[in-house]
């Protein structure tokens, strides 16, 4: 998919196809739970700014597409509280259309079904890609062995098919994985099939320390992956474990980067998106929806955080207003989205930061100073 286009004309309409799907749903989710809960939608909106296009529809709603296309939005009618309008304002408000105006309940509703759309995308993709191209699995194959390992001084070698250990049949590389980490230092059998035999190995994973935990390693690399598709029964529970496992490894991830400071240059924004969009729409249609789905749920997760001006923030003073019976001080959510919006521009700035460096923009200012 789009392989015949250069670099520079594939890359940002890659990255416009995957931010146009992703913001769109996120504003769907917004926007559908709006018209359930009976809160009129003003302005629905892809991207930041003077429209481009727009068109109102029966129901008084402004669709547009604006000229910066890095985010989007839906307005609400009635956000505002009463006591922080002018009397012209509150008259032009529609009698119980108004978001203010509805139940703690449903406005938690609408500010969680952004997030929560992000993550039914995401998991309805993954469904459609395992029953259609089918799920991508590592085998249980060795693609390279690491000199002067366990597994080198074991006699394993390219190529060798690792079948069981200790007697348990391994279906997926990731199985070895798990059974090499449990084990530092404990001899495992394993069940080896190369050439059409199949024979026994000992080998004692290494012991090694990570992230203050000691793990066994064994010096191998995966190698082949094989698909497999999946029948509409099974593909849908398998969309649904993917996403949440997905989710589950960002929020590892991100533990780690925040307590050991492990992985922060690998954080990107804009840009690194744009770059990986790019390269992966080379790859075909497959390949650029796998990429949508798990930038998704990450679209998603990272919405629920609880920091003001994000949907999860929103979610904390609502939390807040049910704990007090009433809602914070105008002056506490004031500070809470000041906070808010310093910190999100500050990763702002520091995930683009690494962007420039991967992208390798430092190295070529280094070289045409030098």
């Amino acid at each position: 998919m789009f392989d015949f286009l250069p670099v520079i004309l594939r890359t940002p309409l890659a990255f416009g196809i995957v931010l146009g799907v992703l913001v769109f749903i996120h504003e769907l989710g917004h926007y559908l739970a709006a018209r359930w809960c009976g809160v009129h939608v003003e302005t629905f909106s892809i991207g930041f700014g003077s429209a481009v296009v727009s068109w109102t529809d029966r129901l008084g709603t402004v669709w547009k597409i604006a000229w910066l296309p890095l985010g989007g939005y839906v307005k609400l009618h009635g956000l505002e509280r009463p006591e922080d309008v002018s009397e012209e304002v509150k008259a032009s408000w529609q009698p119980g259309r108004t978001f203010h105006g509805k139940s703690l309940g449903r406005r938690a509703t609408v500010i969680a079904a952004g997030p929560l759309a992000n993550f039914v995308l995401a998991a309805v993709l993954f469904a459609a890609l395992f029953a259609t191209v089918g799920r991508g699995i590592v085998v249980p194959v060795v693609g390279e062995v690491i000199a002067d390992t366990a597994a080198s001084h074991g006699g394993l070698q390219t190529g060798d098919r690792i079948a069981a250990i200790d007697g348990t049949p391994i279906q997926r590389f990731e199985q070895i994985q798990q059974a090499v980490a449990a084990s530092p230092g404990r001899p495992m059998r394993l069940t080896v099939t190369g050439g059409g035999v199949s024979h026994d190995l000992t080998v004692t994973p290494t012991p090694s320390e990570s992230n203050g935990h000691t793990i066994g390693v064994l010096g191998i690399r995966g190698g082949a992956v094989e698909y497999q598709r999946l029948s509409p029964g099974q593909a849908v529970p398998a969309g649904l474990a993917e996403t949440w496992e997905i989710t589950r490894g960002t929020m590892v991830a991100l533990w780690g980067m925040i307590v050991h400071h492990q992985g922060a240059d690998d954080l990107s924004g804009p840009l690194g998106i744009a770059r990986i969009s790019g390269q992966v729409a080379a790859l075909g249609v497959a390949s650029l929806l796998s990429l949508i789905a798990v930038l998704s749920t990450n679209l998603g997760l990272f919405n629920l955080f609880p920091i003001p001006v994000l949907d999860g923030g929103h979610l904390v003073f609502y939390v807040a207003e049910a704990l007090r019976g009433r809602p914070l001080p105008v002056r506490a959510q004031e500070y809470g989205f000041r906070a808010g919006l310093a910190l999100l521009a500050g990763l702002f700035v520091f995930a683009t930061w690494n962007d420039l460096a991967h992208i390798g923009i430092f190295r070529w200012v280094a070289a045409l100073i030098g």
